[in-house]
């Protein structure tokens, strides 16, 4: 057993998603607001005596059903994210990092991303190669459109592909119940439904969020953020997962406020008053649905090292 330095960052809802038509290069522009919520994931980094960068998966982790098929090789994010980190500082060193997955895999909520931050905040302390957190936010844009904002964490506007992020001084908590599938569903996979359901339509670049919605989440007003909650991907992954049609309707007849896709799905986030009140939509599933659930709430601090290291296999 040995001590090891680790970082924790949080998985991610998207309150507000609207996506514009596919451009040029491949990507979509997104007008979103983000939330990081109270679902982690945890990497913990181990210096070697040689330069290997090796990635090992905690037996912790709640969201791998079967550890035997999650990859852990050189296009794990965590990899990716040591290697370009020492590419960047010059910095040869070599690793053991293991991951503590908490996030639904392929869900829409930035597992994947989350682990990247962790990853490149773990390093960067372990290595003591001195980057500030801006710095690592420019190297994690280049893993992913969502690892600076789970470097970040709290509440932000994302514009651009998503990376473009302007910070929200939220301080008002809101709490959610996440239902999530037994299964992923892939982000290409989802735009691309997306397009083709767009196909013959007008669809326009996103240049905002909508400014009611960012006022009603500032104020706390819950009855006027819930009708405002939106994502253009909620269709596209009904298209490729109608069952979600289903649970999300369930849902709110429990009585959540309102439930909407995260991302590009398939985890459903259902708006709750308060703790108390996802608790009660938390049984109401359990008995009328037979659905896991889990129970977050946001804004929450983004990737950040755990003040006492833990023990890692």
């Amino acid at each position: 057993m040995t001590q090891a330095v680790v970082a924790r960052a949080p998985g991610k809802i998207n309150c507000y998603f609207r996506v514009g038509p596919p451009r040029e290069d491949g990507y979509h522009s997104v007008a979103s607001l983000y939330l990081a919520v109270s679902l982690y994931e945890d990497v913990s980094a181990t210096a070697r005596e040689d330069e290997e960068i090796q990635v090992f998966l905690h037996p912790d982790s709640t969201a791998v059903s079967d550890p035997e098929s999650f990859p852990l090789g050189p296009d794990n994010l965590v990899v990716k994210a040591a290697t370009l980190l020492r590419e960047h500082t010059g910095h040869y060193a070599g690793v053991d990092l293991c991951i503590t997955k908490r996030v639904p895999i392929a869900g829409g909520m930035g597992g994947g991303s989350a682990d990247a931050a962790a990853a490149l905040v773990a390093c960067n302390a372990l290595w003591g190669t001195g980057l500030n957190r801006e710095e690592l936010s420019r190297l994690g844009a280049r893993l992913g459109a969502d690892v600076p904002f789970a470097l970040h964490g709290g509440a932000a506007v994302g514009l651009g592909v998503g990376d473009e992020l302007a910070p929200l001084l939220l301080r008002t908590r809101t709490d959610w119940v996440l239902v999530p599938a037994s299964y992923g569903l892939s982000t290409p996979r989802v735009y691309g439904m997306l397009d083709r359901l767009r196909a013959n339509e007008q669809v326009e670049t996103p240049s905002e969020v909508d400014p009611r919605m960012i006022g009603a989440l500032l104020d706390g007003d819950l009855d006027a953020l819930a009708p405002l909650l939106v994502n253009d991907m909620t269709r596209a992954a009904l298209a490729l997962a109608p069952e979600l049609g289903v649970v999300r309707d369930v849902g709110e007849a429990a009585g959540a406020l309102h439930a909407l896709v995260s991302g590009s799905g398939p985890t459903l986030a259902l708006l709750a008053r308060d703790q108390a009140h996802g608790a009660e939509i938390i049984a109401q599933l359990s008995d009328e649905a037979g659905v896991a659930t889990l129970q977050v709430h946001g804004p929450v601090p983004g990737a950040g090292i755990l003040p006492t290291p833990i023990e890692t296999p």
